[in-house]
């Protein structure tokens, strides 16, 4: 299994990414993982199903973890009831290999996901330029996003 260490191009693309580029990736990640969960039930293949769920899991709670409530506390609230929702329907997905609470939490992800965009983009246009979407940096199955501490 390769390491985030072991990958050039994902070691520079979060070495340079801003802060609301890494919480983009984060989201990606856990998009991708959850897509893969979910193909893998529809196949009866648990074991992968499993492995994803779980990634997806572990970047849901960094995110949460990540969470500045000094900054600005009934945000903070806000998004983490948005991630312990996330995560418990990932948790559901695993115990009753359920697509549906996958699908339920891949229609979050999404929401989340294209808002954080809106933020990267005017944040971009505002530094003056510069990427605004970062491509994926983890391969399908190996690597794992690197984790981030969102602020609120």
């Amino acid at each position: 299994m390769s390491t985030a260490v072991d990958n050039p191009y994902l070691r520079d693309a979060v070495m340079t990414a801003t802060p609301e580029q890494l919480q983009l990736m984060l989201y990606d990640g856990a998009i991708r993982f959850a897509l893969q969960a979910r193909d893998a039930i529809e196949k009866k293949d648990y074991e992968t199903s499993y492995l994803r769920l779980t990634r997806a899991q572990h970047i849901i709670l960094e995110m949460q973890n990540g969470l500045n409530y000094e900054v600005n506390r009934p945000l903070c609230e806000r998004m983490a009831a948005i991630y312990n929702f996330l995560y418990r329907k990932l948790i559901d997905a695993n115990i009753n290999r359920n697509v549906q609470d996958i699908d339920d939490a891949l229609k979050v992800l999404h929401v989340e996901r294209e808002t954080w965009q809106i933020l990267v983009d005017k944040v971009s246009k505002m530094r003056g330029g510069g990427q605004s979407d970062p491509q994926p940096t983890t391969n399908e199955t190996d690597e794992q996003p690197v984790g981030f501490s969102a602020q609120c």
